[in-house]
């Protein structure tokens, strides 16, 4: 009897050319090992290439139309019975059952339909590369990738699975983004992460296999938010296709004490009006070295937004090892809940405005 590839693709047989694309679409996104991990959905995909194969091309659908998987078969070799050619003269393809043979690749296919769109949402490629994203810290050591760092060209591992054929050359995967987000402490020591990937590798069967690496980020001292660091081609790796650069972009965590101005670090300290007319109390700045420093009181009256400067306790100046920026200590007054008989006591004693 054979397939009914129709049933497959689920149109009905006068489908248009534009029905049949979009359910070919839906039916490979669906079944596609990159997002399907079910039992038996990659023989799935295969079987809905094949079909599509076949009712996309008007040759093979008019013979699939008038006698079925077996016409087909005759298309390359012997004919069956009442076969009388191609409706367009002297046609002969290659077919083969069981989904996926040697006459289809149904990758290439899946890429040729989809040419530059982005199915999963990633370059054309699941975002599975960090299927477990984990961090610690490690002794300092070198990591693969750009960024313009000593010792970080990285290099592609396993080489292209479609390498020695004649070809033109292919095109890279667009780069694949994610934040490194580190906390304060981390970016002023420095620090070394460590990140699991999860890559698919497809065989030159058409078969995807993951593997499984780690790689290290050494984090230098004084790095900021926006600093990039790439491993080269270490994306998912198809068939016809340079695997894509992974790029981590620095992100700094919020802290509880300071927020991060360039190479300074900025400290509010909340003080009561009566400190700020009298300056007479000073103020207990903690630093990320873990010590705390008492700045006495000058004396001056404190302005609300007044800054003060703790020079050289701030952020290294990553490009200028043993330099470090300042702590920034920003006042902010607090003013107190007066009742009424109290605020008119205050105006009769304030100079009045200009």
């Amino acid at each position: 009897m054979g397939k009914d590839f129709y049933s497959v693709l689920g149109v009905s047989k006068n489908c248009t050319d534009d029905e049949l694309k979009k359910a070919y679409r839906k039916q490979a996104l669906k079944y596609h090992p990159d997002k399907n991990k079910a039992p038996g959905a990659e023989a799935k995909f295969k079987e809905i290439a094949e079909a599509y194969d076949v009712l996309s091309n008007k040759d093979k659908r008019a013979v699939y139309d008038q006698y079925g998987e077996e016409g087909l078969r005759a298309g390359g070799g012997g004919q069956p019975s009442g076969f009388s050619g191609f409706p367009h003269g002297g046609t002969t393809f290659t077919f083969s059952s069981g989904g996926g043979g040697p006459g289809i690749d149904p990758f290439e296919m899946f890429r040729n339909v989809f040419g530059n769109e982005d199915p999963f949402g990633a370059g054309g490629h699941s975002r599975s590369f960090f299927n477990d994203f984990s961090e610690m810290d490690v002794d300092m050591g070198g990591f693969g990738g750009g960024g313009g760092f000593p010792g970080m060209m990285g290099q592609r591992r396993g080489g292209s699975a479609a390498s020695g054929l004649n070809r033109s050359p292919q095109k890279q995967d667009p780069p694949v983004n994610y934040d490194l987000k580190l906390s304060l402490e981390e970016l002023y020591t420095g620090c070394t992460k460590k990140i699991k990937i999860t890559r698919k590798m497809q065989q030159p069967n058409g078969s995807i296999r993951t593997e499984d690496k780690t790689v290290s980020v050494t984090v230098k001292p004084g790095w900021k938010a926006g600093t990039k660091v790439t491993f080269n081609q270490e994306g998912d790796s198809y068939l016809g296709r340079t695997p894509a650069d992974i790029v981590f972009t620095v992100k700094e965590k919020p802290h509880e004490s300071f927020t991060r101005e360039g190479n300074n670090l900025v400290y509010r300290a909340r003080i009561g009006l009566r400190e700020a007319l009298l300056s007479e109390r000073g103020v207990s700045v903690p630093t990320l070295q873990g010590d705390i420093v008492e700045l006495p009181g000058d004396g001056a009256v404190v302005q609300p937004g007044s800054r003060r400067v703790l020079p050289g306790r701030g952020m290294p100046v990553s490009k200028e090892p043993g330099r470090r920026g300042d702590i920034v200590i920003q006042y902010d007054v607090v003013f107190p809940k007066l009742n009424e008989s109290q605020i008119r006591a205050l105006v009769n004693v304030l100079p009045p405005g200009k």
